[in-house]
């Protein structure tokens, strides 16, 4: 069963630009971890200042094999920014299983 972790990160709005740069310059080592299925970075679009960070694991395994590797550590060294160390203590981590999904039905 796969499980989702979602990350709610406040970034106050003079750090958005830079948040979401350093989420495109991320390299795409996740995409590369056994067990991965799924990245988003939401943006917020009204009512609230917090991004959602999705991802969707094969296992809960799979989830702490990656956080617990050097390319999780990497991706979250803030590379020296000053926007990690203020993200990362205004975030929470939601977990879920997933117990239904659908897609589109194409031919």
């Amino acid at each position: 069963m796969s499980v989702v972790k979602i990350n709610a990160i406040v970034v106050p709005p003079h750090a958005q630009e830079r948040f979401e740069e350093r989420f495109r310059g991320r390299g795409g080592a996740v995409e590369k971890t056994p067990g991965f299925e799924w990245f988003e970075l939401l943006r917020p679009i009204e009512g609230t200042d917090q991004y959602l960070v999705y991802t969707r694991w094969e296992s809960e395994e799979a989830y702490r094999s990656w956080e617990g590797g050097q390319d999780f550590a990497r991706a979250h060294d803030g590379g020296g920014d000053e926007l990690a160390p203020a993200a990362s203590d205004s975030h929470h981590l939601w977990s879920y299983e997933v117990v239904e999904s659908s897609a589109p039905d194409r031919p």
